[in-house]
């Protein structure tokens, strides 16, 4: 049950360098496009790979240059007996420490034992794998693992295309299922020979004449061709392979003619059922061909909810659907950079796994808000919308940004840390009633992160009632009343401050009436504005409109909160 310890990658196509230790479970690469997840997995495909070939190109160079030759080294654990043999690999035989991730060059106490396999091109473009070892190449050394283990390392990839898993072909999981094999060889010979009898037959009536002409110039020219000629199946092209052995259903329709999602799924099925034999399972783009309950089978099938894992699994997704199925341990986020790829991955403690699941796409995303709470997200949410319809202004999601909850101010700054070292964008907009400890912002602000707060001492609903124009305070009062009911308004309003009632939003609106009604707006057991849905309404139609006619410091901390998503 091979597991996959070290990977280092330089010089391929857009990877300068890249040393990644992964998780022995599922390992889900997500990152912005071109950032080099497809890159990593043919880059295992291609060092782990059972072939005695592969083509390459200038273009596989990093940036072109030719002069540094790809290297791709993947050091493999969990080796069979076999694989461990010091006859056989003494040489090339090393040590992984589990605890530091590193690759010591000689097994040890409490190491595990490990192979090195190494890939390099160089400019000629001819490719060569060999066993690794700083003592093999003291010793001017050299060797590759034996086919037969070349075999047994060697991944299942499911990619777009993966219908040559459904026939007896070399590499197939059909070949990892079992040891059985079909001796086809006398039948497959039968079939070829009535194939060609049989077409000869045909060929004779229908190609009579040009028949008789070759027989007669071929006497004349004194060829001989005996009493006749005949057309038919060349031998050289009637031939059956292996991989002429494929499955069908029932009807004897064969199950190539499965839709991608179907066939993605039962070869994730039989790969479980090869564990013993193959454990590392290489996944395009988790989602493709599949609808979102299927997504979750497809998942689900590979063991992301076992605690031991049956397979080693690296993916791509670009799906919330499926990154919400996976725990935060699952994820691993690709960051490029001209000097270096990173892979960066969080754990349960750093608290987003709620993130996760309610805000998958935020992983997704370049730029991320941690919000205080539903409020913030939706105000944001709802001034987006008419910035985009009302001015023409560009989308805080066509910047690549995404808005979080983050659940309360005791919390938010764990998780927008939390993002940060993950080496996303990530803003905070915090109410200003409760202050974090000045380390906890400052650490945050001096690592990168973006900060937004209403002015001293306010909430969202304070600084809404406080700056908004007359009119759009009635405003906000009367989709309140909607959402609420006149006498449950009436009766925050009397709480607030016993001065004022709802009848006193028809005169004056006072400084005091503004405070009274902020209060009363956020009041704990019902709030007015406290779902993403009501606060979206109100930034939509109501505050958004209004921020010609409001408090210009208000109107200023709402354009830099969009332009910070928009200077990403």
């Amino acid at each position: 049950m091979a597991r996959v310890r070290v990977v280092e990658v330089r010089n391929f196509r857009s990877i300068k360098e890249l040393k990644w230790a992964p998780s022995p479970g599922i390992n889900c690469l997500v990152g912005p496009g071109d950032s080099g997840k497809s890159t990593i997995l043919d880059a295992l495909d291609l060092c782990l790979g059972a072939r005695r070939n592969a083509t390459f190109t200038d273009a596989d160079f990093h940036n072109l240059n030719i002069d540094e030759p790809i290297s791709i080294l993947v050091t493999v654990g969990e080796l069979e007996d076999s694989q461990k043999n010091f006859e056989s690999y003494g040489l090339y035989l090393r040590g992984f420490n589990k605890e530091t991730g590193a690759v010591e060059d000689e097994p040890g106490t409490g190491l595990e034992t490990v192979l090195t396999i190494k890939l390099e091109v160089q400019s000629d473009l001819e490719p060569s794998w060999c066993l690794v070892s700083d003592r093999a190449t003291a010793q001017g050394q050299s060797r590759l693992l034996q086919w037969a283990d070349r075999v047994k390392l060697a991944p299942t990839r499911v990619g777009a295309v993966a219908h040559h898993n459904l026939g007896w072909q070399r590499g197939s999981v059909l070949n990892r299922v079992s040891t059985e094999r079909a001796d086809a060889s006398s039948a497959l010979a039968k079939a070829a020979r009535d194939a060609r009898a049989a077409f000869g037959q045909e060929a004779e009536a229908q190609l009579g004449a040009t028949l008789g002409i070759v027989a007669n110039t071929a006497r004349e020219l004194g060829i001989p061709v005996g009493p006749s000629v005949k057309a038919m199946l060349d031998a050289h092209s009637v031939s059956f392979v292996g991989g002429t052995i494929s499955l069908h259903d029932g009807g004897g329709v064969p199950l190539r003619g499965l839709g991608i999602g179907s066939t993605r799924l039962l070869i994730a099925g039989l790969q479980r059922k090869a564990a013993e034999r193959s454990t590392i399972i290489l996944v395009d783009e988790l989602e493709h061909g599949l609808e979102p309950h299927r997504i979750i089978r497809f998942i689900n099938s590979l063991g992301s909810k076992e605690t031991e894992p049956p397979l080693q699994v690296f993916a791509t997704s670009h799906s919330p659907v499926a990154l919400s199925e996976l725990s935060v341990s699952q994820l691993n986020v690709v960051r490029r950079s001209a000097a270096q790829h990173r892979i960066l991955r969080s754990d349960a403690e750093d608290g987003i796994q709620g993130a996760v699941r309610s805000y998958p796409g935020a992983f997704l995303a370049a730029s991320i808000y941690v919000c205080e709470g539903a409020s913030e997200v939706g105000l944001l949410r709802g001034l987006d919308q008419h910035l985009v319809a009302g001015a023409g202004k560009t989308s805080l999601f066509a910047s690549g940004a995404f808005l979080v909850d983050g659940g309360g101010a005791q919390k938010i700054y764990k998780g927008a840390e939390a993002f940060r070292k993950l080496g996303y964008r990530v803003a905070v907009l915090r109410d200003d009633d409760v202050q974090p400890t000045p380390e906890t912002e400052q650490e945050f602000t001096t690592g990168g992160g973006g900060l937004f707060t209403w002015r001293a001492g306010r909430t969202t609903e304070d600084e809404l009632f406080l700056s908004l124009s007359d009119q759009a305070v009635r405003r906000l009062v009367a989709l309140a009343v909607d959402l609420h009911g006149e006498e449950s308004v009436d009766s925050h309003i009397r709480s607030a401050d016993n001065r004022f009632d709802l009848s006193s939003v028809a005169g004056a609106i006072t400084p005091d009436l503004r405070i009274a009604l902020g209060k009363a707006a956020k009041g704990k057991k019902s709030a007015w504005f406290k779902s993403v849905t009501d606060m979206e309404t109100a930034g939509r139609e109501i505050v958004g409109p209004d921020l010609p006619h409001a408090d210009a410091a208000f109107a200023q901390t709402v354009v830099s909160l969009f332009g910070w998503a928009a200077h990403g």
